[in-house]
C-alpha cells in the first residue's frame, strides 16, 4: 500500500502545474491534499478508481483538505467533533478495517505568534482525538503538521527560534505527540538524515537554494511501525510551495 500527502497550497492553481499527471503518475492507493483552498463545486476532477472526501473551510479560498483514496472506507468523519476546530476544514478522517488514516492540515501560528494559543488549545485537542481513536485501531496521521521538530528539520533552526512552526511550544507538542505512542515515520529510516525538507518560501530562491523546512509529515501508532516499508519526501516534485510526502507498508 503507497498513501501520498501534499499541501498543495491552492488545488486549482497545482492543477494548472501538472498535479492530475503527477496524482497518476505516484498512483498512490490514497491521496491526501491540504490547503485546497476551494469551495464545493470550484473544481471537477475527474479521478477515475477512486473515492472523493472534501472537507471545506467555511471562509472562501482558505486552508482545506481532501482524501481520494482507491478502497471505500467503513466510516468518514470530518474535523474532531469541537465546535471551536471544525470550520476551517483541517481534518478528514476515514476508517479502513485495520487502521484509521487522517489527513490534517495544522492551524499557523502566523506571524508575531499571533496564534499560538489556539495552536496550543487545538495540539491539545487533537492529540487527546488521536490517543482515543489509537484506542480502537492503529492511527496513519499524514498531513501539514506545521512544525519542524528538530534542528535538522529545518535549515537555519538559530535564526528561527522563535518563528511560528519552530516555537519550543509547537516542538514540544510533537515531542508529546511522539510519546504517546507514536512514530515520525521518516526519522523511524531516516534517524540522520540531513536536508530534506518538504516545504520552501516562495521567496529569496528558498527552494533553489534548499533553504527549507521538513512539516509535512507520516505519523504511524507505534504498534503499526512493523508494517512500514518505507518512507520518502518527493523533492524533485514541483506544482507548490510543498512537496509530497510519501509511505509505502
Amino acid at each position: 500500500m503507497k498513501y501520498i500527502s501534499w499541501n498543495v497550497n491552492g488545488l486549482r492553481a497545482c492543477v494548472t502545474k501538472g498535479f492530475e499527471d503527477i496524482f497518476k503518475e505516484l498512483d498512490a492507493d490514497a491521496f491526501c491534499l491540504q490547503e485546497t483552498k476551494l469551495q464545493e463545486g470550484q473544481i471537477d476532477l475527474d479521478l477515475p478508481g477512486y473515492h472523493q472526501y472534501w472537507n471545506y473551510a467555511e471562509k472562501k479560498g482558505y486552508s482545506g483538505t481532501a482524501i481520494f483514496t482507491k478502497k471505500e472506507p467503513l466510516s468518514v468523519s470530518y474535523g474532531m467533533g469541537i465546535e471551536e476546530h471544525d470550520h476551517e476544514g483541517r481534518l478528514i478522517t476515514l476508517e479502513f478495517e485495520d487502521h484509521y488514516l487522517i489527513a490534517c492540515y495544522t492551524p499557523n501560528s502566523q506571524t508575531e505568534l499571533k496564534r499560538l494559543d489556539y495552536r496550543m488549545k487545538w495540539e491539545d485537542d487533537f492529540l487527546a482525538y488521536l490517543k482515543k481513536l489509537d484506542e480502537k485501531k492503529p492511527v496513519i496521521l499524514c498531513g501539514d503538521l506545521n512544525v519542524a521538530h528538530k534542528e535538522i528539520d529545518l535549515k537555519n533552526p538559530k535564526t528561527n527560534r522563535k518563528n511560528a512552526g519552530f516555537t519550543d511550544e509547537e516542538r514540544n507538542c510533537m515531542t508529546r505527540l511522539l510519546e504517546n505512542g507514536f512514530t515520525d515515520s521518516f526519522r523511524h529510516f531516516y534517524p540522520d538524515q540531513e536536508q530534506i525538507y518538504s516545504w520552501w518560501s516562495y521567496r529569496f530562491k528558498a527552494r533553489e537554494k534548499n533553504s527549507g523546512w521538513r512539516i509535512d509529515y507520516f505519523i504511524v501508532s507505534d504498534r503499526f511501525v512493523s508494517n512500514l516499508k518505507n518512507a520518502k519526501i518527493h523533492t524533485d516534485i514541483f506544482g507548490s510551495d510543498h512537496c509530497p510526502v510519501e509511505l509505502t507498508f
